[in-house]
């Protein structure tokens, strides 16, 4: 354990940081947190009592250098009695805890009622083991520094809570045969990630399927994307590369990218010939 980890007696483990473009947010956050302490006679202690966390936790949040969930800024708002001065931070905060060009997308996602996702890069994040998530951050160049890879992994674990909302989201996820085949990470990494994409694709509202890279047609060739049905119907496209997005609010382009996606879908290998492929694919390791 390095000294940014946790303390293993604190009840939630959070982000360490922010990206750089949340940070101010985040260091706004902990003076507020502080004052409002102060304003009490709390010492960190106590209040890291109240909270669940160490009081060396409680100093990292009110010194910006970690990200509190948003039970803690709840949790905290009321043991400080802060009038609402801390729960108006929570949306921002969270929001931190994302790249700038994943943060639209990242609150799109809790809203939706539908997920259509076409990947041919890497593993879909919500689809991810931490395995497989540190080992693609650990290929990032310029490297990322190790607090940041802990806020992303963190951060994208909190995600993937998607799968197991009361309310059901229906997820699709078609994956480009070559996405399985690459080794990141290794072999072992591999392996756990085809035996927790073989878990995921028997789960009810996951359909997950795979696109032959011998098709001679292939409606996706453009690359990766992603379609977001939203509770009211309305629609939106999300494509991202090299740490550059769009999210395209055009009803008519993110219907084109519906359509387009049913396609891919009729190509690929059916749901059951998926999962048989990444059993034979698991059995090659």
């Amino acid at each position: 354990m390095t000294e940014n980890e946790t303390n293993p007696k604190d009840g939630d483990s959070g982000p360490r940081t922010a990206d750089k473009s949340g940070q101010g947010v985040v260091t706004a956050f902990g003076q507020t947190m502080k004052a409002l302490r102060l304003r009490v006679c709390m010492d960190r202690e106590e209040l890291g009592r109240r909270l669940g966390y160490s009081a060396a936790t409680i100093a990292s949040f009110e010194q910006g250098r970690r990200i509190p969930p948003p039970r803690a800024i709840d949790r905290a708002e009321e043991v400080l009695d802060a009038g609402g001065l801390l729960t108006v931070w929570k949306e921002e905060v969270e929001k931190a805890q994302y790249p700038v060009f994943f943060q639209g997308m990242a609150q799109l996602e809790k809203q939706a009622m539908e997920l259509q996702m076409y990947d041919t890069l890497v593993v879909n994040g919500l689809l991810q083991t931490e395995e497989y998530m540190r080992a693609i951050l650990d290929m990032r160049r310029p490297p990322l520094d190790p607090e940041t890879i802990e806020q992303r992994v963190t951060a994208r674990l909190a995600r993937q809570d998607i799968l197991d909302r009361r309310t059901t989201t229906l997820l699709s996820f078609i994956m480009d045969e070559s996405v399985l085949r690459h080794r990141y990470g290794g072999k072992a990494v591999l392996r756990g990630q085809l035996e927790h994409l073989l878990l995921m694709g028997a789960r009810r509202n996951v359909e997950l399927q795979v696109m032959p890279t011998a098709l001679d047609d292939n409606a996706g060739f453009d690359g990766p994307f992603t379609v977001v049905m939203r509770k009211d119907g309305k629609r939106f496209l999300y494509v991202e590369a090299q740490a550059i997005s769009k999210l395209e609010t055009d009803p008519e382009q993110a219907g084109l990218a519906s359509a387009r996606y049913g396609i891919i879908r009729s190509q690929a290998l059916n749901p059951g010939e998926s999962l048989e492929f990444i059993e034979k694919l698991l059995g090659e390791l």
